[in-house]
């Protein structure tokens, strides 16, 4: 009993810890605000794919090997990659922009994109409440349309992207860790001659003589693969509907960033906007926790 109770304590706090670090991971990119969009991008694939080809074989050795032998799971990871890379480039050039409001939007939808998304794709059903938010979640983003007079599409295309991200995911068969690192496998390659050229033409920010900027960039892959480490020690030791809940902190912690330290508009229509999502994640999440259920997490 002591155990089970140290258990979820662990994962408790573990899943909180990896939520909090994608929350106010907007302050490391913002802390690179001189570097363009795609440089960090690269670095973030390129640093991230190097902790991974040593974590990976060392912890999911037969994982890994298996992995080699399924061209259908592997195929499916070459899609997940390049579904990640852009969802990855749209969060960090948002931040870049002065738009964490439009991103944090993204991922509060996202729950509500990957019930669609199982509704057209995977022939699931919708009970009434489920209807109800995703109608509400639509009216949110009608009213920054309309108000604003131009489509959300940052919200969108992250909330999409990643949703389609996760539809990919679950049709594969590899876990976590072994997925992510097949996905970086086919991005870093890509990103590591980027970093190479750009060095070269002397356009590059990494070991240009600032050496704050350089470790930043080199850290890219520990903030990146920190919190996934984080959140699967924590998936696996608590219930499922408590990591549903926990997952909002993420997009709440962006949306206070992007308000309160940086100053973003956050209008009336905003107002209304987001009272309509939430309202409709309470009731999304309240379904799913009765269901014993949890919405696939974001990130």
């Amino acid at each position: 009993m002591i155990e089970d109770r140290r258990s979820a304590w662990f994962g408790t706090l573990s899943a909180l810890l990896s939520f909090l670090i994608w929350g106010f991971l907007p302050l490391y990119w913002k802390w690179l605000g001189a570097v363009p969009a795609t440089e960090l991008l690269a670095h973030r694939v390129f640093w991230a794919a190097a902790i991974l080809i040593v974590v990976v074989p060392v912890f999911q050795w037969r994982e890994l090997r298996a992995a080699f032998r399924d061209p259908r799971a592997l195929l499916a990871a070459s899609l997940a990659g390049i579904l990640l890379g852009a969802n990855w480039f749209v969060y960090i050039w948002a931040i870049s922009v002065d738009r964490l409001v439009e991103a944090s939007l993204g991922y509060y939808i996202n729950p509500l994109v990957n019930v669609l998304l199982g509704v057209v794709f995977l022939r699931e059903r919708l009970n009434r409440p489920q209807t109800v938010a995703l109608a509400l979640a639509t009216a949110g983003v009608l009213v920054l349309t309309f108000s604003h007079g131009q489509f959300p599409w940052i919200s969108i295309a992250l909330g999409f992207s990643f949703g389609i991200y996760g539809l990919v995911k679950k049709t594969g068969r590899l876990n976590t860790l072994v997925g992510l690192l097949f996905e970086l496998l086919l991005l870093a390659p890509v990103a590591g001659i980027y970093i190479l050229i750009i060095g070269r033409a002397g356009e590059g920010a990494f070991a240009a003589g600032n050496g704050l900027v350089t470790a930043l960039l080199a850290g890219a892959g520990i903030v990146t693969v920190t919190p996934l480490l984080l959140f699967g020690a924590g998936a696996r030791r608590i219930p499922l509907s408590r990591v549903g809940f926990l997952q909002y902190i993420a997009p709440t912690a962006m949306l206070v960033i992007g308000t309160v330290f940086y100053g973003e508009p956050f209008t009336r229509a905003h107002a209304v906007s987001f009272t309509f999502i939430w309202i409709a994640l309470v009731i999304f999440t309240v379904t799913m926790v009765r269901a014993g259920v949890r919405p696939r997490t974001p990130r």
